[in-house]
């Protein structure tokens, strides 16, 4: 995002492919973003996906991003397909669906 800085607010959402789902994906998942100071949620989606949406301090969702990217996950990552967007904000802890 052009001119977005570190300690700017941000949403990132991640869709994980891969063997992600009945492995403790998305507890993993919650418990980095927790770590980072984010609030969101991971959510299986279907064909085994699962989708993650964070909100925080960009930096902190960069990390998140790079955690899920790491190789160190529960499962098997693939790919990690990314969007970013301005936080909508309304969101408490970090939640799996």
């Amino acid at each position: 995002m052009p001119g977005v800085t570190d300690s700017q607010q941000a949403r990132l959402t991640a869709w994980v492919h891969g063997r992600v789902q009945g492995v403790g994906f998305r507890w993993w998942t919650r418990s980095r973003a927790l770590e980072l100071g984010l609030v969101g949620s991971a959510s299986n989606l279907s064909a085994g996906r699962v989708e993650v949406v964070a909100e925080g301090p960009r930096d902190a969702c960069e990390k998140l991003l790079a955690a899920l990217r790491s190789g160190e996950t529960p499962g098997h990552v693939e790919h990690v397909a990314e969007q970013w967007s301005q936080p909508k904000g309304g969101l408490t802890g970090f939640v799996e669906r």
